[in-house]
Order: structure tokens, then C-alpha cells, then sequence
């Protein structure tokens, strides 16, 4: 007999009342033995926003990304190499393993000049000045590598630990594993300089854990966030719609939990608080001019304004409890750091867009006490080669280069690792972005391994089967 769709389903026989009651008892067994080792953080969530206790005792509670889109140069940047210098101009010493593109050159000697900064005497070239007065509170890791030498595919490595589309990204697993300390805005946020990086948003999705995970996008300049004004013509009838959503959407997961609808209703619920918190928020007229002068906001120089206002939000979202922030890249007229011709150049005005804002940054959060709890981590995709693409640019190299950290639990003054005499490959003490994750989570207060979501039959993790906490650079 068929009937209209718009009426519920009939009761359940006593016979389908005692089988599922016999697979629900069953499922509590089995969650309460996952819950023992620590394999099912998914069961225990009381909510997708809910705070959740951490394996061990965190050096950090928040994590600040300065993504720099295109894989700036270690050998131009914290990694200097004297060897370059000499033999400038001539063959490269080494054999040349298959890079993105074919236009080899010869070796080519770094156009700027390292000076050794601090107590710790860390070497740092001249394209960053501001940053280099902070090396006592960071540690360099010259060792890191890749395992693709492509802006998409790695981009998808370095945010997600694999290589292809539709993985979590690793600030979705933040906000999975810990919940989040700010009630009105979401744990995991994106500010934008104005370059969505190779890959799109998917670099910064929620893959297979649930929507409320995935960054949300702050912009730089106009409708801060995306559809968050409010459309109807009073307060009162918003409210009243998203009461009746609300109703509608409880019954309906009453009937039949479902996670996904789960984060729908969050998020709807998220997007309101976050319609009187946003404005507030980007409102910096409340910040002082040294504080302003310091970030570089008054700045004539194309970038660093708008690099300098990200990094003065990313110090107010975590005053606020904000788990995870990445920033990327403003556009300074270049391919992001993606130099393969006028490496001098481009490098350069990239150079000048955010080391003041990192610099200032890192000075607010050391005098204001947040730098304790804030773990702070500079990373590109990939570097770049020691040898010259054409005659004045580098290519693409995920054999060896230069990352840092700097506060939470991270000892300052550290340098790590090392690539060969060139700064062509890592060579001591090599590791992977896998290992930087792994230190990553560490600090935060949880083990990447137990930190795990059933999908598709497995334990999917952050770090796949691999990673390794790089203990070396741990206060």
C-alpha cells in the first residue's frame, strides 16, 4: 500500500524493539572499551564544541600558523651556506634530482647577508630583521622535508598529512581532539591576506569528521565573514526563524541521530553568536598606536598592513580562546614565495609584508604572557634549490628545508637539524611534516596517535602511520 511521504513510519514490532535494544546494549560495551584506550574521543563528545580533556598535561593551548604559500628559501631565509658564495655561478656540485620544472641552472649564491642574532648567536639572513630579534624564543629546524614538490599536492601534505583531496585538516583535528574555549566563535579560523593557496579551501576542510570542525574564513577586507549579516528586517524574526529551524531540526535528530546534522545544528547555532562577536572583533580602533605602529598597520610598503591587522587578530582571537589560526600570504604583486625568476625581488617584498607583523606579534604575545601558552609555527609547503632556475629564480625542493616554532613548550635559541653543504637535502636529523604534527598535537596536550576517528573500517589519525614528537626542540 503506498502512502504519503509526509506521515511518520509506524511503530517498530516488539520483535525490532528487542533486536535493536540487544545491538544498542552491545554498542555501550563496545564504546566503553574504546573510551579505556583512548580510541574514541567521538563517543565521549557531549557536543562538537565541548571542551575535551587532553591525554596529558599541555605546554600550549593555542596554535598560530603563519603559512607561507609557495615555500620560501632556506638557503635565503635561516639556512645560510657559505659553500654557495664560493662556488657561485659555476656547475652544481651535487647530483640534481627531478625537479617541478627543467630550466636548471648553476649554483646560485643567497643575495642577502646572514647575521648571527641573540644569545643564542642563531643566523638569520637580512630579509627578516624584525623576526631576527626574536630567535631566543624560537626554535629553527633546518631538516624538514616533503614528500611532493607540487604547490597542490603539497600544500594538501603539509595541511592535512596526505597528499590528496578530502583529508582533515590539522586544524579540524585540533578543534576535534580538544573542543573549544570560546562559546561564540568557532575553533578553527582562517584569515585570509587576499591568496587562497594552491589546493583552494579544501586545504582547510573537515574531510570525514564532522562540519563544525572546518575553518571558517575571516577576509581581509569587505564582508569580514560570508554570509554573516543578518537578512531579515529585525532581530526578533531572525530569532523566531531559528527557533522553528531548531524544532524542526531537534525532532528530526531525535528520531534519527545522525552526526553530521549534529554539526549543521551547531554551526547554525555558532553563526548567530557570532553575527554580534565579529564586529566587535575587527574592530581594532580599541588598540592603541604603539600597538598599531608596532604590527605595521600604518605601513606604506604593499602587504604589510594587511599582514600586520592578520597578526593583530590572531592575538585577539586567542585572548578570546581561539584554538587554531592559520594566516596566509597577502599579495604583493608576486606568486606568493613561488620565486622561479627574480628570486631577489620577489623574495624581498614578501619578506617586507610580514616580518614586521611577525616580529610585532611575537613582541605583544611575550610582554602580554600569551607566548606562553601560543605555540607559533613558519613553514611553506616545500623550499627551494640551491641552484638557480634560469639564471635568477630557484625551483621548487622538499629534500631539505627550514621551518620554525616559537613559545608553548618550544625551547627557545634551538637550532635542529642540517642540510647538506649546499642546502640541497636534509642530512642530519631528517624529518617530515608528519614529525611536525606529531610535535604539534604533543604540545597541545595530546598523544597523535590515540588521537584517531572511525572512518571507512579504521582509526583515521593526523599523522596516517607515521610521526614522531621532535623532542630536540621541546623546552
Amino acid at each position: 500500500m503506498h502512502h504519503c511521504g509526509r506521515y511518520a513510519s509506524l511503530p517498530i514490532t516488539r520483535r525490532q524493539m528487542l533486536a535493536r535494544s540487544g545491538s544498542g546494549l552491545g554498542g555501550l560495551a563496545l564504546a566503553s572499551l574504546l573510551m579505556k584506550d583512548g580510541r574514541s574521543a567521538e563517543v565521549a563528545k557531549p557536543g562538537p564544541f565541548a571542551p575535551t580533556p587532553t591525554h596529558f598535561a599541555p605546554r600550549a593551548k593555542y596554535v598560530i600558523y603563519l603559512y607561507m604559500d609557495g615555500g620560501p628559501s632556506q638557503v635565503d631565509t635561516f639556512d645560510p651556506k657559505p659553500r654557495l658564495d664560493a662556488e657561485n655561478g659555476k656547475p652544481f656540485g651535487m647530483t640534481i634530482q627531478p625537479t617541478q620544472f627543467n630550466n636548471i641552472g648553476t649554483t646560485l649564491a643567497s643575495p642577502w647577508k646572514f647575521k648571527q642574532y641573540g644569545e643564542s648567536g642563531t643566523p638569520v639572513s637580512d630579509l627578516f630583521p624584525h623576526v631576527a630579534q626574536h630567535v631566543d624564543e624560537m626554535a629553527v629546524i633546518r631538516s624538514m622535508t616533503s614528500k611532493f614538490s607540487e604547490h597542490t599536492n603539497g600544500n594538501y601534505f603539509l595541511h592535512t598529512g596526505i597528499g590528496i583531496q578530502g583529508r582533515p585538516s590539522m586544524g579540524a583535528w585540533v578543534g576535534y581532539g580538544l573542543g573549544s574555549e570560546c562559546q561564540d566563535l568557532p575553533a578553527y579560523l582562517v584569515l585570509n591576506g587576499g591568496l587562497t593557496p594552491p589546493g583552494g579551501l579544501d586545504n582547510f576542510n573537515s574531510g570525514f569528521l564532522p562540519a563544525a570542525y572546518q575553518a571558517s574564513v575571516l577576509q581581509g577586507q569587505g564582508e569580514i565573514v560570508s554570509n554573516i549579516k543578518r537578512r531579515e528586517a529585525t532581530d526578533q524574526l531572525q530569532r523566531n526563524k531559528l527557533a522553528l529551524l531548531a524544532t524542526l531540526d531537534g525532532g528530526t535528530l531525535a528520531r534519527h541521530p545522525d552526526g553530521q546534522l549534529e554539526a549543521a545544528i551547531a554551526n547554525y547555532e555558532l553563526a548567530y553568536r557570532m553575527q554580534s562577536v565579529i564586529p566587535e572583533l575587527t574592530d581594532l580602533s580599541s588598540e592603541t598606536e604603539e600597538t598599531r605602529a608596532l604590527y605595521g598597520l600604518n605601513a606604506k610598503t604593499k602587504g604589510t598592513s594587511t599582514f600586520g591587522r592578520q597578526c593583530l587578530l590572531a592575538r585577539r582571537l586567542i585572548e578570546r580562546g581561539v584554538r587554531f589560526i592559520e594566516l596566509t600570504c597577502p599579495s604583493v604583486g608576486h606568486d606568493r614565495w613561488d620565486q622561479h625568476v627574480n628570486l631577489s625581488k620577489g623574495h624581498a617584498e614578501n619578506a617586507v609584508a610580514v616580518d614586521q607583523p611577525i616580529g610585532g606579534l611575537l613582541t605583544d604575545l611575550k610582554r602580554t604572557g600569551l607566548l606562553d601558552d601560543t605555540l607559533i609555527i613558519w613553514s611553506g609547503e616545500f623550499g627551494r634549490t640551491p641552484f638557480a632556475q634560469g639564471n635568477n629564480g630557484r625551483d621548487h625542493n622538499p629534500f631539505g628545508f627550514s621551518i620554525w616554532m616559537a613559545g608553548g613548550g618550544i625551547k627557545g635559541g634551538t637550532v635542529f637539524g642540517a642540510t647538506d653543504e649546499y642546502g640541497y637535502k636534509a642530512v642530519e636529523n631528517r624529518r617530515e611534516i608528519h614529525d611536525l604534527h606529531a610535535t604539534m598535537l604533543h604540545l597541545l596536550g595530546m598523544d597523535h596517535t590515540r588521537l584517531t576517528f572511525r572512518f571507512s573500517g579504521r582509526d583515521m589519525r593526523l599523522t596516517d602511520v607515521h610521526g614522531e614528537v621532535i623532542d630536540e626542540v621541546l623546552a
